[in-house]
């Protein structure tokens, strides 16, 4: 798509799928996902209007501290809890709510920046650009969709900069000493 360059008057607003992001950064590398790094990269110097993350809770008990940290740098977080049917399958995605608000924030920005790789956003995408948004994607070129790419203004390959927006994972367990054995007996 042929894109407007950008510019540093233009108002921003930015829309992280946190479990996409965050099963890629597991799947693609065994790491987390910087989010304060991509906040950063996404606004590019432009004036942000709102950033907003989207997650789903389950009963894992970090969860919340995890949403806190997103708190603490510049987002509003969303969350809902996981569904889960009859026959035990599970749900839990913000694709619908996702698109509400870049809709209901379209008249306060000029940029939407998508952080996600799910090609369900193709149909906002094109709707918000025919109505002169500039739409941006941020993900991991390998869990994005080729089709998502190819219709947004601009895509940033998370890909290219791993230390910029990975990092490990501080939770792991730390290796034990060696076990000291007796050395041979002389007699």
């Amino acid at each position: 798509m042929l894109s407007s360059p950008i510019t540093s008057h233009q108002r921003v607003g930015v829309f992280i799928d946190i479990q996409n992001m965050y099963y890629s950064g597991r799947a693609l590398y065994n790491k987390k996902v910087n989010f304060k790094n991509i906040l950063e990269t996404a606004t590019s110097g432009r004036p942000l209007v709102r950033a907003i993350a989207y997650g789903i809770t389950t009963e894992e008990a970090h969860e919340g501290e995890f949403h806190s940290a997103l708190a603490k740098q510049g987002f509003e977080v969303k969350t809902k809890p996981l569904q889960q049917f009859v026959g035990g399958h599970k749900k839990g995605d913000w694709d619908v709510g996702i698109a509400m608000d870049v809709l209901r924030l379209e008249p306060k920005i000029d940029v939407a920046v998508l952080v996600s790789g799910d090609g369900d956003f193709i149909p906002l995408v094109q709707f918000s650009q025919e109505r002169g948004l500039r739409f941006e994607v941020m993900g991991f070129r390998s869990s994005t969709s080729s089709a998502l790419i190819e219709v947004v203004d601009n895509f940033t390959d998370l890909s290219e900069n791993p230390r910029r927006f990975l990092i490990s994972d501080r939770r792991k367990s730390h290796p034990t000493a060696p076990i000291k054995r007796p050395g041979p007996r002389i007699v």
